[in-house]
Parts: structure tokens; C-alpha cells; sequence
């Protein structure tokens, strides 16, 4: 919410492709809905490249003497991946800093996007198992928030994105945000 609150663009533009997604007669997103919204996907995926919930992925250790890179890695050695430097990597990514949703939009010119690894959660056999159900829940619980009301920033600053200390990379400063309904969801929130 903090990037959409900080790009108010992309947010309209997820809030268009949820309206055209819903029709008439107005409903709350739906799970069978998740796969037609693209873009909401893109913007889930953007926010966890760039603020991953845990900036290293669970530790291992190497079962034989290796050489990645020319380092030598003796056996026993455990080993780390930085999730949070692979997904700001200039090497991999333009303007890795940058909040674009739009790099995971399929070319369908060239068949592929600009994507070239993403690690929020996990990889390999040790990839984490709630993937699937997790990525189901943000993107209802996103494009609920997105369809059902009008988000600003308190005052005219961004939102302080620096992050805290902690394992799970919080926020230093907490999320403050006002909100109002959407008129077109009044009578279905009322129902609620």
C-alpha cells in the first residue's frame, strides 16, 4: 500500500483493471477473479522484489568442496542468499530501485519479460509451500482495499519507505494513510 500510495498512477490503474474485471452489477472481488487481474499480480510481485518479507532466504550448507565464481566453498560451509541485493542488482534488473510494476508484464512480442529471478519465497526444494495460498490472500486482500476505497497520503510528503531493523524488514516509520468508500461500493459495504 505504501508504493501505491507513493505512484497514485499505478493505483488507478489497478483500480481500472479490477472495475472492468468486476462489471455490474458491483461484487467484492473473488478468488475465481485473481486470475484475470494481471496487473494487481505485477504490482504484488514489484513490491515483494523490492521489500521482500525476509531479505535472506533460509540458511543451507554445501554437502561437497565447490567453486561458484572462482570462490572455493569448502564443504560444511553454510551458505546465504540475499534475496534483497539479487532483487536490486543492477546487473539484473533496470532501474532496480524503481517501483515498475510493469516489468512482469508479458512481451508478448518477444514471449518473455523482464524478470530474470525472483526469490520472495524461497527456491529449490526449500521453496516455502504457502507460496501459492499467500500470493492467493495478498492479492484478495490488496485488491479488495483498491476496489473498495480511495487511498491518500497524510500530507503532501511521500511515505517514508526506509526500513527498520528486524528480521522481517519492517518499515522504520509506521504506514499512515487516510481512506473514504468508493460511492459505487457504499451499499455493499453497508451490507457487510
Amino acid at each position: 500500500m505504501s508504493l501505491l500510495l507513493n505512484n497514485p498512477d499505478v493505483m488507478a490503474k489497478a483500480r481500472d483493471e479490477i472495475d472492468a474485471c468486476i462489471g455490474k452489477p458491483v461484487r467484492l472481488i473473488e478468488a475465481t477473479d485473481l486470475p484475470k487481474l494481471h496487473y494487481l499480480r505485477c504490482i504484488i510481485m514489484e513490491t515483494l522484489r523490492l521489500y521482500p518479507a525476509v531479505p535472506f532466504l533460509v540458511p543451507r550448507q554445501s554437502s561437497a568442496d565447490c567453486t561458484i565464481h572462482g570462490f572455493h566453498i569448502p564443504k560444511g560451509t553454510m551458505l546465504l542468499v540475499n534475496t534483497f541485493a539479487i532483487h536490486r542488482d543492477p546487473e539484473l534488473w533496470k532501474e532496480p530501485t524503481n517501483f515498475i510494476p510493469e516489468r512482469y508484464c508479458i512481451n508478448f512480442e518477444e514471449g518473455k519479460n523482464e524478470v530474470k529471478i525472483m526469490l520472495p519465497f524461497g527456491m529449490g526444494r526449500r521453496r516455502c509451500p504457502g507460496e501459492i495460498l499467500g500470493m492467493q490472500m495478498v492479492c484478495l486482500a490488496l485488491g479488495t482495499m483498491i476496489q473498495c476505497f480511495t487511498w491518500e497520503r497524510v500530507g503532501h510528503a511521500l511515505v517514508d519507505m526506509t526500513e527498520g531493523s528486524g528480521l522481517t524488514m519492517p518499515k522504520k516509520v509506521p504506514l499512515e494513510a487516510l481512506c473514504q468508500p468508493q460511492a459505487t461500493m457504499m451499499d455493499l459495504l453497508s451490507k457487510t
